[in-house]
């Protein structure tokens, strides 16, 4: 059987290059020793599907003794995903969840009405050099879930569907693709994946979902003969019958999206919610730091410090 058996692969020129609805080509920020670019939002798109955020991290190289600090910070009104290429985050959060995430495995945290969590290198990689290369998201939620309790959960490598055909590498993160489903519960239609193709492997991307958009980490695609390098992000029309084929050096890509929310989403600093309202509850509840009475607490082995509410 097809590991896509229910589109039929089309050749990339098949295309036209208008089916690329928006192109998004992140700026790169230094954040004291590793870059990050972030894709969404941006000027021209706020959401692909509920992804409203979008961030890769790294590569990095980081000597003995060095790591990343991310300390407790706050979330209202999303999921965050955390998936590494390289390296490992030690996530802690105020529901008690304490996990290690490693490369190939998925740390999925729902924010609901308040969360609050931090991430940092674990003490086992800064016995000595080590590497920080991953993708950082955040899925707005439906209308319905935004007052929900906050929820973690942790997916090992092993069990996230995993598909392989002619030059092909899928492995499914989120939501459902290509006929699999993913272990991680949804709240609205989402799909999710990380895809590796060899030089000239061709990609056709999942048709049964409204949004869709193509991050390239590494290497290179073509769409309809013209030719794409990493750190870009293409966003396409719905509808359309996509197919993409990797550059000579071969290509490594995140692909995303799902329905489209009912509406726009506010986005201050790292609350998303659907009206101002809830944003400045969050704003009010974290200055005021009376934590485990209302909204936030701070997790339970890390509350020493935290990131206060930006000026």
């Amino acid at each position: 059987m097809s590991w896509n058996p229910a589109i039929e692969p089309c050749c990339p020129d098949e295309v036209g290059i208008d089916a690329i609805e928006t192109l998004i080509i992140p700026r790169a920020r230094d954040l004291g020793g590793f870059e990050v670019r972030r894709a969404l939002p941006a000027p021209k798109r706020q959401m692909v599907g509920p992804f409203i955020f979008f961030d890769q991290a790294g590569p990095a190289e980081l000597l003995t003794g060095q790591g990343i600090d991310v300390r407790p910070h706050p979330h209202i009104g999303l999921g965050t995903v955390t998936y590494l290429y390289r390296g490992d985050f030690h996530h802690r959060d105020s529901t008690g969840a304490d996990q290690i995430i490693r490369p190939g495995a998925l740390n999925w945290m729902v924010a609901g009405r308040g969360v609050s969590h931090s991430e940092r290198t674990s003490a086992t990689a800064r016995t000595g050099p080590n590497s920080l290369f991953g993708i950082q998201t955040w899925l707005a939620l439906p209308e319905e879930n935004e007052d929900m309790a906050p929820t973690f959960n942790h997916y090992g490598e092993e069990l996230l569907p995993a598909i392989e055909d002619h030059g092909v590498s899928v492995r499914l993160i989120l939501g459902n693709a290509y006929g699999k489903t993913a272990p991680a519960t949804m709240f609205s239609e989402t799909f999710y994946a990380d895809v590796t193709l060899e030089a000239g492997a061709r990609l056709p991307m999942p048709d049964n979902h409204e949004d869709r958009g193509i991050y390239i980490v590494e290497g290179s695609i073509s769409i309809a003969g013209q030719e794409f390098e990493a750190q870009q992000m293409m966003v396409f029309r719905p509808g359309d019958r996509i197919t993409v084929a990797a550059g000579q050096k071969g290509a490594r890509l995140m692909i995303l999206g799902g329905a489209t929310l009912s509406g726009p989403r506010y986005i201050w600093w790292n609350f998303v919610a659907s009206s101002k309202e809830r944003i400045e509850e969050a704003k009010a509840e974290w200055q005021s730091q009376k934590w485990g009475e209302g909204l936030f607490d701070l997790p339970i082995d890390d509350r020493d410090e935290h990131i206060p509410l930006p000026e």
